[in-house]
Formats: C-alpha cells, structure tokens, sequence
C-alpha cells in the first residue's frame, strides 16, 4: 500500500512537470523553431545526464536492457519533443491538450502488451469515462476539423505511450532516472548537428521568458519529470499510473491560461472534476500482472504439500 502511494504520488509529480510541456513548447517555438525546441532540449538534457553518469561511475544496461531503452529513446527523446513541436507551431496548447487525453489509453494498451499487466473490467470502465469526458469536451469546444497537424500529434500519442509502458517496465529492474539518462544518452548524439546548423546570433536576442521555456524542456520535461513518472509506474503499476494522465489536459489549459493568456471556462472545470471522479474510481482496480497467477498456484501447492508432510 505504501508503494502504490508512493508511486500515485511520484505519477502526479510528473504528471504536473509535464502539463507544462506544450505551454512551454508554444512560448519557445516561436523564437527558436522546431529543431531547437524538439531536438535541442534533448541535447540540453544529454549534459545533465552525461554529468551525472560520469560522477556515479554507472555501469552500461546489458544489451537486453538496451533493446528496452531504445524504444524508449524513439518515443520520449526523438518522437514525442519533434512531432509536438512541429505540431505545436500552428495548433493552440487547449487543441494539443485535449488529444493528448488519449495517451492514458494508449499507455495501458501497450501495458498489456510490453509491461505484462492485466487491468481489470473497472479499470477500462474508469478509464473509458474519462476518456469519454475529454473527448466530450473537445466536442464542446468545437475545435473544428482536423489538420495535417493532428496527424503529427496522433503518432506522437502512440510512440510515447509505447516507451512509457517500456520505461515503466525497465525502471523496476534498472532504476526510474536510468532509464531515461541511457536513453537520452543514445538519442542525443544524433541531434548534436542538427542542432548546431540551426543555431544562430539572433537568439541571443530571443527573450528571457523564451529561454527559460527551453531550459524548462530539456532539464525538467526531457529528463526529470521522466524520472518521477518512469518511478511512479515501476511502484504502482503502468496501467493504473497511467490514469493520472487524464488530468494533464485541464492541468495544460490551466497553465496556457497563466502563462499565454488563454481562457479557462466553467465546462473546462466541470470536466475536469468527472476527469478527477474516474481517475479516483480507476486507482483501487484490479491490475493483474504475468505471473501472479502462477505465483498464487505455486504457493497454494507448496502449502498443500507441507499439510501432507508428516
């Protein structure tokens, strides 16, 4: 039970970091471009993360550890900051926001299949009511039709919530920051010309506000909120975790709403309040993990073998 509080705990710790990702995207885009937000964050993150491995003396993962990270790599540090910062250049936070409300869903499908848990009838009720009330919301905004762009964003949905679930999976093994330092460590070197190409003297004259937005990126939303949120599912299970993120939109519009001046209305607060209602429903139900079951036979035959042991 401490475990699993531990980890809703560290799940909303990341939850919350992330909310400010795309609010942060939108303000850093329009002064430094895609490449320097989507990629350039990453390298920010690959001099934390070189630092701290070099002064704890880690020991390299093994090459199946690499196979898991890799994925991991794809989705969180090459996939989700590119697509999202495309994406972001010409749809508003409140439209991204509220498509991400399928990541959740996304996460526990692919739970089921890398990360080896079961979620129970409950759990799917909980997270369809959810789901159900943001896509209503979206419905109520009347976000219009979809653009080339929401294409980006779908993709980015998919892939990170695959290296969620991978990463998820790795950190009960490895450790929540190593899997992402690693991963950081095998993307960012990729990025470094490309990066480099793109840079130039008129940013120094870019504004505080759109300099703090990308450091924000690559130290917070590219390597520690990752930490909390790979933590928060290897305690309490990716599946159930995974229900926080239902959240992240109404928690995203707020922060748009703080820092880019966007609307917030009594719908949105409404919403978020069903949103909150399952995410509570959905927390105590039943997961089951590969292996329980064989574990619980095991034990019942040890046990009945011992009563019949003179």
């Amino acid at each position: 039970m401490e475990q699993e509080k531990m980890g809703l705990l560290l799940g909303l710790v990341g939850v919350i970091c992330f909310s400010l990702t795309l609010p942060a995207t939108g303000l850093a885009v329009e002064y430094f471009g895609t490449t320097i937000v989507g990629l350039g964050r990453t390298v920010i993150a690959f001099v934390l993360v070189g630092v701290i491995l070099i002064l704890r003396k880690e020991k390299a993962p093994d090459l199946k550890q690499l196979k898991g990270i890799f994925i991991v790599a794809v989705g969180a540090v090459l996939g989700f900051p590119l697509l999202t910062s495309w994406a972001m250049k010409t749809l508003p936070v409140s439209h991204g926001a509220v498509e991400l409300a399928l990541l959740p869903l996304a996460t526990a499908g692919f739970a089921l299949f890398r990360g080896g848990e079961s979620p129970s009838f409950r759990f799917w009720i909980a997270s369809f009511i959810g789901s159900g009330a943001v896509i209503a919301y979206a419905i109520h905004l009347g976000l219009g039709k979809l653009q080339f762009e929401d294409a980006g964003l779908f993709a980015a949905i998919l892939i990170l919530g695959l290296s969620y679930a991978e990463g998820g999976k790795l950190s009960r093994e490895m450790g929540s920051w190593q899997v992402i330092a690693w991963a950081i460590v095998i993307g960012a070197p990729f990025f470094l010309i490309p990066v480099a190409m793109n840079m130039s003297v008129e940013m120094l004259r870019v504004p505080w506000q759109a300099w703090a937005s990308l450091l924000y990126l690559g130290v917070v939303s590219q390597f520690l909120a990752y930490v909390a949120w790979y933590g928060g599912m290897a305690a309490g299970g990716i599946a159930r975790i995974s229900q926080l993120q239902y959240l992240q939109p109404f928690l995203m519009i707020g922060f748009a709403a703080l820092l880019l001046g966007e609307s917030v209305t009594m719908v949105t607060v409404f919403t978020a309040v069903i949103v909150v209602i399952s995410v509570f429903f959905g927390r105590n139900a039943a997961v089951s993990k590969k292996g329980d079951y064989h574990s619980m036979a095991v034990s019942e035959f040890a046990e009945k073998t011992k009563q019949k042991t003179p």
